[in-house]
């Protein structure tokens, strides 16, 4: 069992957040795979050891703040856009991690975290099991999903957040499904999405996906 020092960045914030979900130590440790001391330790604040394990922080806080000039500059750059311009006051990073700092707030970051590290040791034939889905609207104009616009909450109707726009655009919803064996065919939805239509999707698109891509197989949907 590990000891606190042995504790990665990943399992220390998995611990703070099982904790707050209201788990034991033990259910804690069991988790994990670590000692139920090095929990208690960890949660005491008493953590001490090795410097700390992780993947290093690619911005600075100042590099953070040159971001958020960026934005409140133009809200409605896009992604990429904001990159070079980052790029040019000399932080080199990604378009993730532009998304992530921008779009991501601290709730969000440690529930992604999370899924991912309870998932981190699934095997490619786990994965290869998996049926997505996913639906877009695509418009005729303003893009695929209207003006864009970065923002945050309470900043909906301020001046430089607002856009005029076509109030009945174009457009046509899009459902599918997609897997590590393949595509299944689209289904172009017409009117709303309720729950006795997405059953009517599932029936006649998802369960034909499913047996084209898998035949007889098991997965999950």
């Amino acid at each position: 069992m590990g000891k606190t020092a042995d504790l990665t960045a990943v399992q220390k914030a998995i611990i703070d957040t099982l904790k707050r979900e209201g788990k034991t130590q033990k259910e804690i440790s069991e988790r994990i795979g670590c000692s139920q001391s090095a929990v208690s330790r960890h949660l005491s604040g008493k953590s001490v050891g090795r410097k700390k394990c992780g993947k290093n922080r690619c911005t600075t806080r100042r590099g953070d703040r040159t971001l958020r000039k960026i934005v409140e500059k133009d809200r409605f750059q896009t992604l990429g856009d904001l990159r070079k311009q980052w790029t040019e006051s000399e932080v080199e990073t990604s378009r993730a991690t532009v998304h992530r700092r921008v779009l991501l707030n601290q709730k969000q970051r440690q529930k992604r975290l999370t899924w991912a590290t309870e998932k981190q040791h699934w095997t490619v034939a786990q994965w290869s099991k998996l049926l997505f889905s996913d639906e877009s609207k695509f418009c005729m104009s303003f893009g695929n999903q209207g003006a864009r616009v970065w923002r945050k909450t309470g900043e909906k109707e301020m001046p430089k957040c607002l856009k005029s726009s076509v109030k009945y655009p174009q457009s046509v919803m899009v459902w599918g499904a997609m897997s590590a064996a393949g595509v299944g065919p689209l289904c172009f939805i017409k009117g709303r999405v309720n729950a006795a239509s997405y059953q009517e999707i599932l029936e006649h698109f998802m369960l034909p996906s499913a047996e084209k891509l898998y035949g007889d197989e098991d997965f999950v949907f």
